[in-house]
């Protein structure tokens, strides 16, 4: 008899060491943010499709509590829908710049300054762009953007389909309007054509994706591009 209750004793210990680890890995002081960083990351652990479903329940419920009105500028999911929206922000704001002469003219003057034949105008414009949707993102002030599943657990998904769709966009919308090769430009000036309309198609894809707050429909997070996952 003795022999049977020492598992019983070894497995209460073991249970305890588990819950004085959690005590010690949890927030001090926590809030509803930490409840639903800890409900999404059960939602990243979960195999099966109803279950994961479940844990969306509880989320939207957690959300829509008495004094968490702020949350409703929370976005975890992306979506199909984030990809549509982006894509209409992108040609409302491109299409100004498809009929204004001054794209090639900046495009010229990003090919003609160069540094040991490299146009580093025009690379540096590149790096703008990215800086500037990074920051509409995630440091502006419009949405509470979480990042979930990154691809190959660096870049998040939604930057990239930002990024993205409006370069699909704007390269797409010069070449069908006759833009592009307009005037026999360089590869250069072209590339520049399009870096310049890339510009506000951006802008405007970012704020298409994340002013309407949070899309319904199934999050993209499912198909997953991380190396060495399961």
């Amino acid at each position: 008899m003795v022999d049977s209750d020492e598992p019983d004793a070894d497995a209460g210990r073991a249970d305890g060491a588990a819950e004085r680890a959690a005590a010690a890995n949890a927030p001090g002081d926590p809030d509803i943010d930490d409840l639903l960083a800890k409900l999404d990351a059960l939602s990243d652990t979960v195999d099966e499709g109803h279950e994961r479903e479940k844990v969306r329940q509880t989320i939207s419920l957690v959300e829509r509590m008495p004094g968490t009105g702020a949350l409703a500028e929370r976005i975890t999911k992306y979506t199909s829908r984030d990809l549509a929206e982006s894509f209409v922000g992108a040609v409302l704001f491109a299409l100004p710049l498809l009929v204004e002469g001054g794209v090639f003219e900046i495009a010229a003057w990003f090919a003609a300054t160069t540094v040991a034949g490299v146009p580093v105008l025009l690379i540096g414009h590149v790096g703008f762009i990215f800086l500037a949707t990074a920051g509409l993102l995630y440091f502006a002030d419009f949405r509470q953007i979480a990042i979930r599943h990154p691809i190959f657990g660096v870049i998040p998904r939604r930057y990239a389909g930002v990024l993205l769709v409006s370069l699909t966009t704007s390269a797409t919308m010069l070449l069908f309007w006759g833009r592009l090769h307009e005037g026999d430009p360089t590869a250069v000036e072209r590339a520049g054509r399009i870096a310049v309309v890339w510009a506000a198609a951006a802008f405007g894809a970012g704020l298409g994706d994340i002013l309407p707050g949070e899309s319904q429909g199934e999050d993209l997070g499912k198909f997953d591009l991380d190396i060495g996952d399961d």
